[in-house]
């Protein structure tokens, strides 16, 4: 396989670690492996005491294939595999999936991966391309118009990263309805699901949506523990599953065993686990709301429905990775530029799920005052 280079991997190799404040992350703040262990019950607290270093099952724990499942509302642990982290899962499905002859649709922009493997394993790729000026909405009649005889994938991320877009059930019932009448496989990118603003507005589950949903989940985003790499795919599709943990056979083979106990301490304590990333996100998006409410001059500001990150625009003529890279050299800040997606509008990923935000936009402010 040839694949191009990950962008935004690539730029976050540069600056992750060295820049004090990651005002462009995705993730919410880490949660703390103290707090996470004071969560166990008896059962879990023994599972970890207990713990023997050696391989795991290859499909999954299978209490935390039960935990997951639980998640969902048609799935079994049956219809759960375990990866190491959300970019395995894409890569075995992708592989998997589809090949040559075949076409994927896939909503751009996103995650580099979502697009790329499929091409990388011979597929034809259309990229359903959000805009700003409809609210960064998803269009499913324009969406309908890149169908192909040929089309076996239909890619979906929501709550959609970079954007923060979240379809309406509407919307959603109109995608899922059209990729149930193609055959297509309906691939849901859920790593932002359960950090809508509004509750009312999750959207049915892609594994509970049609017989050819997919959906794709992570311990990283919503629970706050990217440190595990545990993330999972659940489809009704046994079929599909096995072929996807065949391909997982010639890559990671099994994930790491303290990580999957950790993940089962995670899960079973989920409300507590989503109730404090809600708790950061509700504290700070009025930040960012005020933040850009007095700089509208500067930036357009479409605020997201859902997830930890946003979409905003730099205004004027200069460039956002011109100020970016004075931002993190000057102040130690780092901002996402668009660019980083393929995307040429200027804009830029910011994020609000780590707890030092007020911190790291006090500087972007100071930046800015001294500069424009």
């Amino acid at each position: 396989m040839r694949i191009a280079d990950f962008a935004l991997e690539r730029y976050f190799a540069r600056w992750e670690f060295s820049a004090r404040y990651l005002l462009c992350a995705s993730d919410v703040e880490g949660y703390p492996m103290a707090e996470l262990l004071a969560l166990a019950d008896d059962e879990t607290r023994a599972m970890w005491t207990d713990l023997r270093l050696g391989y795991t099952e290859s499909t999954g724990h299978p209490q935390l294939r039960a935990e997951i499942a639980a998640l969902y509302q048609t799935a079994s642990p049956d219809d759960v595999l375990v990866f190491a982290g959300a970019e395995e899962a894409i890569f075995c499905l992708a592989n998997v999936a589809v090949g040559p002859g075949d076409h994927a649709i896939v909503v751009w922009p996103g995650y580099q991966a979502l697009h790329e493997v499929a091409r990388a394993s011979g597929a034809d790729v259309s990229l359903h391309e959000l805009h700003e000026s409809d609210g960064w909405a998803l269009d499913v009649e324009r969406l309908r118009g890149l169908m192909r005889p040929t089309t076996r994938l239909i890619v979906v991320n929501a709550p959609h990263n970079p954007t923060g877009m979240l379809p309406t059930h509407e919307e959603w019932r109109a995608l899922t309805d059209l990729a149930a009448e193609s055959g297509a496989y309906l691939f849901s990118d859920e790593v932002y699901r359960f950090l809508e603003s509004d509750p009312a507005d999750r959207l049915a589950a892609g594994v509970d949506a049609l017989d050819g949903g997919i959906s794709l989940g992570v311990m990283s985003k919503s629970f706050a523990m990217a440190g595990l790499r545990i993330g999972w795919l659940v489809t009704r599709d046994r079929a599909l599953i096995q072929r996807c943990a065949a391909f997982k056979d010639y890559t990671t083979i099994c994930s790491s065993a303290p990580s999957e106990i950790l993940a089962i301490i995670g899960l079973r304590a989920r409300d507590t686990v989503l109730a404090r990333s809600r708790a950061i996100i509700a504290a700070n998006l009025p930040r960012l709301d005020a933040f850009f409410a007095a700089r509208q001059q500067t930036f357009r500001w479409v605020r997201p429905r859902g997830g930890s990150i946003a979409f905003p625009r730099l205004l004027g003529a200069r460039s956002i990775e011109r100020l970016a890279a004075d931002l993190v050299e000057a102040d130690g800040v780092l901002l996402l530029p668009g660019s980083v997606f393929g995307h040429a509008g200027n804009h830029f990923r910011i994020g609000f799920g780590r707890q030092d935000l007020p911190e790291a936009l006090a500087r972007f402010e100071a930046f800015l005052d001294r500069t424009t």
